[in-house]
């Protein structure tokens, strides 16, 4: 059985990288003695696999994990499982079953949305939240984005699905993904060269609220979170 597991990061927590959190999550099904599938062959290991890295120091209300399961008993119940050996800074939020013929939460993941703010005593000099909502709406915003293996041009435009102002901060949905990976430091770097200002490495606080599946055809867009795809279940 597939099940997808939303949990939340925060505190001393959005410290700790993407491959440990792999580590803690496969001890914590092993304490909470969730049923997890191993895979077969000379080192099995749990049937297991995360959405989409967050970076190091994002907070997040929405990050997932994909099980496979030999039994399962209840939403409810594998839930409480879960946070009564969770450490400080990790909740889980839900736990959902999947169709069987589901893709898995990395191969679908088309959108993330974020709240970003500036950290205190980090606002760059000259920042203009009316003039950075204005450059967001321009037709194309093209800039260098530096990957694994080359450099190449893109249209931000392109990956930014909404961009406006909120009593939180400001809150963006954007491409994200293997194929679309555009993270929120790439549009603020963009507005600040445009405009002429210095920002800081460390201004962005960062939020990501969470992550999204496109059930649309290309350009249309019908976004949905990777929660809603599944089902609770009851023992």
């Amino acid at each position: 059985m597939k099940l997808r597991i939303k949990f939340t990061k925060s505190g001393v927590m959005v410290f700790i990288g993407h491959l440990d959190m792999m580590r803690y999550f496969q001890k914590a099904m092993r304490r909470a003695e969730i049923d997890i599938a191993y895979s077969q062959g000379f080192n099995p290991h749990q049937i297991m696999s995360f959405a989409l890295p967050l970076g190091v120091g994002v907070y997040s209300d929405g990050e997932y994990l994909d099980i496979e399961a030999n039994s399962i008993t209840s939403s409810e119940d594998m839930c409480r499982r879960l946070n009564e050996v969770m450490v400080e800074g990790v909740t889980v939020e839900s736990v959902k079953l999947l169709p069987e013929q589901a893709k898995n939460a990395m191969s679908l993941v088309a959108a993330a949305d974020y709240i970003i703010t500036f950290r205190e005593g980090h606002a760059p000099e000259g920042f203009s939240m009316e003039q950075f909502l204005k450059f967001c709406s321009q037709e194309s915003i093209v800039v260098t984005k530096q990957t694994k293996k080359n450099t190449r041009e893109i249209d931000l435009k392109s990956y930014m699905y909404e961009v406006k102002a909120s009593e939180e901060g400001i809150y963006m949905m954007i491409g994200a993904g293997s194929a679309n990976n555009i993270k929120p430091d790439l549009i603020f770097n963009a507005y600040a060269e445009h405009s002429g200002i210095a920002m800081d490495e460390f201004a962005l606080m960062v939020k990501r609220l969470d992550l999204y599946a496109d059930l649309a055809p290309e350009e249309q867009h019908k976004f949905v979170s990777l929660e809603s795809l599944g089902e609770d279940f009851y023992e």
